[in-house]
């Protein structure tokens, strides 16, 4: 049925991810993002996100999350367990996955990087931030009056891919 793909052995010129990987990644419509709270135990949360393009297929990809307006336990984004836990220990995972009745379409696929802040006021990610968010806000029409440019967003360096299933759209 399926091949599981592991490219923890890849060289550093080899692309994370395959064409198929990639598509099926920047279709999907939310990730589930992992994080390691302060006891060393998982935390799970689904999130929007965005796939930055990149000059070439050797190039570092990066995934961007925002902390959006949408009701939060905290005012302060700085405040939220996920922002914690990655500033804590920035390793994190992000599983997107496919369900259907019909088990010859699943799959799924799981990132594994470092997770960081961009903060609004620092100028250093600038450029990125713009497009992270343009980004955000072309997929999710829902971000078109959302403050994210006045919020952290979470950047997810990927390390590492794994994948299982068709990934075809």
């Amino acid at each position: 049925m399926a091949t599981v793909a592991v490219y923890a052995h890849r060289t550093v010129t080899e692309p994370i991810l395959t064409a198929a990987e990639l598509q099926f990644l920047s279709a999907a419509r939310r990730a589930i993002l992992a994080t390691i709270d302060e006891g060393g135990r998982p935390r799970l949360v689904p999130c929007c996100f965005s796939v930055l393009e990149r000059a070439d297929a050797t190039s570092p990809l990066v995934v961007h999350t925002p902390i959006d307006d949408k009701p939060k336990r905290s005012e302060d984004p700085h405040a939220l367990a996920r922002v914690r836990d990655i500033r804590r220990r920035p390793e994190v995972a992000l599983l997107v996955d496919r369900w259907s009745e019909d088990w010859g379409r699943l799959g799924w696929l799981r990132l594994r990087g470092r997770g960081e802040l961009l903060e609004p006021d620092d100028p250093a990610v600038g450029e990125e931030r713009v497009r992270a968010i343009g980004a955000l806000r072309a997929k999710y029409a829902q971000y078109a009056d959302h403050a994210l440019g006045e919020r952290p967003l979470i950047r997810i360096s990927i390390a590492s891919a794994t994948s299982w299933g068709d990934l075809r759209a």
